[in-house]
């Protein structure tokens, strides 16, 4: 009884560039569901539809594969709201856009500028996401440690209060 290829397949598989995936499979290789990977299609975190053979199954790129993966990690890493994410990603994406230009060589001078000044645009809003998700973590890390020493505060005098 076969239950489908085992993740080392994916893993090469998704590491092939002409591959292509069916979500379940997909969904294996980056630890999520299928719903989800379709839920963030619908919100545009992933790019692009996913061909569509004859058969109807959406098949997956390597690169789609790598998209999703990094969603997901950024996801988890900075916890930001699925809006948030899809900013910072939005912002990365135009980002390559304006490296890709600047690899160009006969980018004039003044355009060379003018794509530099627009990268660095893009790098402020990212930074703004994640510097507004840092004072929110900074801003409940300080809630608790007032709540741990009230509470450390409390235990102590009710040692105090225990002995006399």
């Amino acid at each position: 009884m076969s239950t489908g290829p085992t993740s080392a397949q994916l893993d090469a598989s998704a590491s092939n560039t002409d591959a292509r995936l069916r979500i379940g499979d997909v969904a294996r290789l980056a630890g999520t569901t299928p719903r989800t990977i379709r839920y963030y299609e619908e919100l545009g975190l992933l790019t692009g539809a996913p061909e569509r053979p004859s058969g109807g199954h959406r098949l997956y790129t390597a690169a789609e594969v790598e998209r999703l993966r990094e969603v997901i990690r950024l996801k988890q890493l900075l916890g930001v709201t699925l809006d948030e994410l899809k900013d910072l990603l939005t912002a990365e994406e135009a980002r390559a856009a304006v490296r890709a230009q600047l690899r160009r060589e006969d980018v004039h001078p003044e355009r060379r500028r003018e794509l530099l000044a627009e990268a660095l645009g893009h790098i402020d809003r990212q930074l703004e996401l994640v510097e507004h998700r840092a004072s929110e973590l900074t801003k409940l890390r300080k809630e608790l440690s007032t709540t741990r020493r009230t509470v450390c505060r409390h235990l102590q005098e009710m040692e105090t209060h225990s002995h006399a």
